[in-house]
């Protein structure tokens, strides 16, 4: 189904992928992983035809898919037999109805009203989003955004589906929901899946073969448990161990902790807080306080309301009913008092070049010190990037130069939405004992994550959040954080 032979990419004189070979099967799954900025979303764009028709670039090699040579032939009719669900999917986006943005593909081939229900019906029951049908996309969650994104290229009914990290943004539920439908997709109707990831553990049993990136070039290639039970191999390019670990609703991993610091005034207080869009409430009468010092971790499944708390925490949403303080203020200085990563890179990034990005708070505060710029630069590994533009980065690469202008005025409250996306482990960690560091030197961290692993090492306090309410305030439970070590993966140092 697919055939990949001496392929090689540049950008002007930068080679991005070289000599790379493969083939997958039809009915098989192939799992691309490899360091943030190694090639693996460009060579997505290859596999579909995006590369070099859309996406300029010199390339060498030939690309056969689904019959089709993916180097000559039109983006168009690459597109009916071939699926692509980008890192972004906000991208593919522009319906103002999620029943519209699934039926767009399969009406614009000039299908029947029944054949376009029938295919919407299913694609949205798939991906668990049958009963949003009427909801507007832009009022959707990250989560839910990207299970929306999937289901419009289900739609389609492709021979060949490609998906750039599609469980970045998933609580368990959705996690679930996706690779079930893929699994059914690949055995019932012998689907070709094509999965670019860093969460090893959650694609493991739709997996049939592995191929790992390492600046370019193919680091190791076979059967995706060979591979990948080689700890050497983990550390060496920053992979995570795929456990057989199986999927757990956080509120069988926590308990109450009704310890918090006594007679200390809160960094970050919330009052009876309500917010949400339009008049419409997504959080309810929300009473949170965050102390200096503290590393909360705030759960909980898409839709929940982590990212409009967030938000209204970072004066960013004015809220609908309560009060919002930092340090007793309820005007808090932006990037001082309180610094927020948003899910999407892209919203945050200005500038044209990576070493401005992280720059520009320190100089717009005239408090810019080059020795603190330079740390922050290290520990975000961008040295090699910093004369790139932030929009030429991978996303991973764009997700650490956000959250590097974010830390480079070192605030009192940093708030992290979903910080994994495009990073893999080895960075990831990077950056978290980064945070961990200034955590230590007095800085409040409210960490927003579908990650256990990384609640599991990092938080100290762990905040349950279920339809809009707050409803257990605790930590893991010993027998939990037990077995989350057991089934730990390879510890790979900064």
């Amino acid at each position: 189904m697919i055939q990949v032979r001496d392929l090689t990419i540049s950008y002007g004189t930068s080679p991005v992928l070289q000599n790379i070979s493969f083939d997958v099967n039809a009915g098989k799954c192939l799992v691309i992983t490899g360091s943030s900025g190694c090639g693996k979303s460009t060579l997505a764009h290859v596999l579909t035809g995006l590369i070099p028709h859309s996406i300029p670039a010199q390339v060498t090699g030939t690309v056969q898919i689904a019959e089709m040579d993916a180097l000559a032939s039109p983006v168009d009719a690459i597109s009916q037999k071939v699926g692509i669900v980008f890192q972004n999917p906000r991208t593919h986006l522009f319906h103002l109805r999620v029943e519209d943005e699934v039926a767009f593909g399969p009406r614009n081939l000039g299908m029947d009203e029944d054949e376009v229900n029938m295919r919407v019906a299913w694609a949205l029951n798939a991906v668990g989003l049958a009963e949003m049908r009427e909801q507007k996309p832009a009022n959707l969650s990250g989560g839910q955004i990207q299970r929306l994104a999937i289901a419009a290229t289900l739609s389609m009914n492709p021979k060949v589906l490609v998906l750039d990290e599609p469980t970045a943004s998933l609580d368990v539920p959705g996690t679930q929901n996706v690779i079930g439908a893929l699994e059914t997709l690949k055995k019932q109707y012998g689907l070709t899946i094509v999965l670019i990831e860093h969460r090893l553990a959650e694609v493991r049993r739709l997996a049939d073969h592995v191929l790992v990136l390492d600046k370019g070039r193919i680091a190791a290639q076979g059967q995706f448990d060979d591979v990948l039970r080689n700890p050497a191999t983990l550390k060496q390019y920053g992979l995570r161990r795929p456990t057989a670990e199986t999927l757990t609703d956080w509120s069988r991993l926590l308990v109450p902790n009704g310890h918090h610091p006594e007679n200390q005034q809160p960094l970050l207080n919330l009052q009876n807080l309500t917010a949400g869009y339009e008049g419409h409430a997504i959080i309810h009468d929300v009473y949170l306080k965050i102390y200096a010092g503290e590393f909360v971790a705030l759960v909980g499944d898409n839709g929940t309301g982590k990212s409009t708390l967030a938000l209204a925490a970072a004066g960013l949403l004015k809220p609908i009913n309560g009060n919002v303080t930092v340090n007793d203020t309820a005007r808090p200085r932006p990037g001082l008092d309180i610094a927020l990563l948003f899910q999407n890179p892209a919203d945050q990034l200005f500038t044209d070049s990576v070493d401005e990005e992280v720059a520009f708070g320190p100089r717009n505060y005239r408090r810019f010190d080059s020795e603190i710029h330079e740390h922050t630069l290290a520990s975000a590994d961008l040295h090699h990037l910093r004369t790139r533009r932030p929009f030429t980065l991978s996303i991973g690469q764009q997700q650490r130069t956000a959250l590097a202008a974010c830390i480079a005025l070192r605030p009192t409250l940093v708030i992290l939405d979903e910080p994994t996306l495009g990073q893999d482990w080895r960075h990831l960690q990077q950056l978290m004992d980064c945070l961990a560091r200034l955590n230590e030197k007095g800085t409040a961290i409210l960490l927003i994550t579908h990650d256990y692993k990384l609640v599991h090492h990092y938080a100290r306090r762990v905040i349950l959040m279920e339809k809009g309410h707050l409803i257990l305030d605790g930590k893991i439970a010993p027998a939990s954080r037990s077995r989350i070590h057991a089934e730990e993966f390879a510890h790979v140092s900064p």
